[in-house]
């Protein structure tokens, strides 16, 4: 009686299909195995930017973090303000300036209760509609 391997002589596949024998066929290692090496060719056709470093991270001394307040939280940061000496009172209006109390930006989220006139770095257009901006600090 012959033997299996001689039985399968001229069939490119020995009767196991496309994969090689039992398991998990010919797939070259798990996960990214071999990009290096044998898978190099698709790495770079599918994925040329794989290795290496890209970009680029800006030290934290470098960057910029700006204190951000809306406009509806002016009455709540009042007694803040009044600590450090950055706000007055003229009439009906309460004059501040912001950025003595270490604010960079307002921002025109909420309902302001009473006239404000506030200086501060940076105002948004919003801002600037609900309360008057002024262009220099005020003297206390």
């Amino acid at each position: 009686m012959p033997s299996r391997t001689r039985q399968f002589r001229g069939q490119r596949t020995h009767g196991r299909g496309i994969k090689a024998g039992r398991g998990k066929g010919k797939r070259g290692g798990r996960g990214n195995a071999g990009l290096h090496k044998h898978k190099f060719k698709s790495m770079l056709i599918y994925a040329p930017d794989w290795f290496g470093r890209h970009g680029f991270k800006r030290p934290e001394r470098a960057m910029e973090f700006p204190v951000a307040v809306n406009v509806g939280e002016l009455p709540t940061l009042r007694a803040t303000l009044q600590e450090k000496g950055a706000i007055k009172e003229e009439k009906e209006t309460i004059v501040a300036d912001l950025s003595k109390g270490g604010i960079d930006r307002l921002l025109g989220g909420g309902a302001v209760e009473g006239k404000w006139r506030v200086y501060v770095a940076h105002a948004s257009a919003r801002a600037k509609e609900k309360v008057e901006v002024l262009a220099e600090p005020p003297s206390f």
